[in-house]
């Protein structure tokens, strides 16, 4: 069931937490570029978050007060919003060992991030609402939003669930999301960022605060279609090692592509191509993934792109799913409560 997050005036901190940089390693499905496990190397400095932090102890945590005005029909100050959370089965307590979050203290994402957290082990149908009631998200502006249990492609099912608000997050929003007794997480949402990929027209619209622009690009050749529908940026590298030979595809190609931008766990990027030179706005030839040219064409969206920005793909032929990157934005709103256990 949606609920209300209120403005953020107390924040838990956590004594002992280990974080540790996520790795690059995907299982590619037949629609990526690239390959699988040691098929996908990256090079040079990289825009993956410091996102996978673990509790290693639950410890007693600081509070402190903060200031912030809650949104709400009134449009006062904030309200302090009161842990009212019964305390956990001890099986449900145990899920939270190990519990991690996508998103790194302080950083800023942009509008589609979902928050998801991943468990070391399924948490079981009957435990999963005692585990939503340890789950504690506030907002400043408040944003009504809901948790939903989401079937991970490269986990067993019961280990993810996302936290996603009814519509994009507002640019400016404050976030904090406590996960049990022992992780809080504190960030921020950006400036709007949605491009959206046309594959019959070759063009990608980007809409960026408030101003438009249109690129050429080509998508994925009939039979290597690109994923149809939202996907969200998990993260970019300046250069991605794809290999043809993990996905089923030959010797087609093995080798470097720079302005790589992550969109879905199968291996679906959308980055530099040296083929988008000559096709990019009219025909479409890759092996499933977005093409943009080399004439600093790629080189321009990837710097401006931040994970949590939203590229959608209309035009093409099976949707992308829930749990293949962040594909929450593919249900609509009621559908998406339904994945709450508390609903």
């Amino acid at each position: 069931m949606g609920r209300r997050a209120t403005g953020t005036l107390r924040a838990r901190r956590l004594a002992h937490l280990f974080a540790a940089t996520a790795a690059c390693a995907v299982a590619l499905a037949l629609t990526g570029c690239a390959g699988s496990g040691e098929g996908v190397r990256v090079e040079g400095p990289s825009a993956i978050p410091e996102t996978h932090a673990r509790a290693d102890a639950e410890t007693d945590a600081e509070t402190d007060a903060e200031t912030g005005a809650g949104a709400g029909t009134g449009g006062g100050g904030g309200t302090e919003a009161v842990d009212v959370r019964p305390s956990p089965s001890p099986s449900a307590a145990e899920a939270f060992d190990g519990a991690r979050v996508n998103i790194a203290e302080g950083q800023t994402v942009g509008v589609g991030m979902p928050i998801s957290v991943t468990f070391d082990r399924p948490v079981p149908e009957a435990e999963r609402a005692d585990v939503e009631r340890r789950l504690k998200v506030t907002t400043d502006p408040g944003t009504e939003g809901s948790w939903s249990w989401v079937k991970d492609r490269d986990l067993a099912d019961g280990q993810r669930v996302d936290f996603r608000p009814r519509a994009y997050w507002k640019p400016g929003t404050k976030v904090t999301v406590q996960v049990g007794e022992g992780l809080t997480r504190h960030f921020g949402v950006g400036r709007s960022l949605i491009a959206t990929v046309d594959v019959r027209r070759h063009t990608m619209t980007v809409e960026k605060d408030g101003s438009t622009e249109r690129v050429p690009v080509t998508a994925g050749a009939p039979g290597m279609e690109t994923w149809n529908g939202t996907m969200v940026v998990s993260d970019k590298q300046p250069k991605v090692f794809m290999d043809s030979r993990t996905v089923g595809y030959g010797d087609s190609y093995a080798d470097w592509y720079s302005y790589a931008v992550h969109l879905t766990a199968s291996g679906t990027y959308l980055h530099e191509n040296p083929k988008a030179n000559t096709y990019a706005g009219r025909r479409n030839v890759t092996h499933g993934c977005v093409g943009l040219a080399a004439d600093g064409t790629a080189k321009r969206f990837y710097d401006q792109v931040v994970p949590g920005d939203v590229v959608k793909v209309t035009g093409s032929a099976e949707t992308v799913a829930v749990g293949n990157g962040y594909g929450d934005w593919n249900l609509s709103w009621e559908r998406w409560k339904d994945g709450s256990a508390l609903n």
